[in-house]
This record gives structure tokens, C-alpha cells and sequence, in this order.
């Protein structure tokens, strides 16, 4: 769970920096970066959701 949440962390760091270049440069590429950064939070939600879920069982 540690693990997970480090990565989630680090993706969601990755996201602002490349929301914020789009955002106030008008960097299209880091608009993007922050895009595919969005899935991958998505992605790991889910699975925090679903590990977190299962500890609470126990």
C-alpha cells in the first residue's frame, strides 16, 4: 500500500508540473504529458480503492 501511494504521489507531482506549464506557458506538449498523468492517477485510484477495501475486510 506504501508503494502505491509513493507512486500516486509522484504521478499526481508529475501532473501539476505538466498542467501548469499548459496552463501558464501554453505548452502544448506538457498539456499532453498531464493528460496521460491523468489516466495513470485514474488508474492507480482504482487500484488503491480496491486494496483498500480488502484491508478493511480484515
Amino acid at each position: 500500500m506504501k508503494e502505491l501511494l509513493s507512486e500516486l504521489n509522484q504521478l499526481i507531482a508529475d501532473f501539476t508540473k505538466d498542467a501548469n506549464l499548459q496552463a501558464e506557458n501554453g505548452v502544448k506538449a506538457a498539456g499532453t504529458r498531464a493528460r496521460k498523468a491523468s489516466l495513470a492517477i485514474e488508474k492507480q485510484l482504482k487500484e488503491f480503492r480496491k486494496l483498500s477495501i480488502e484491508a478493511s475486510k480484515n
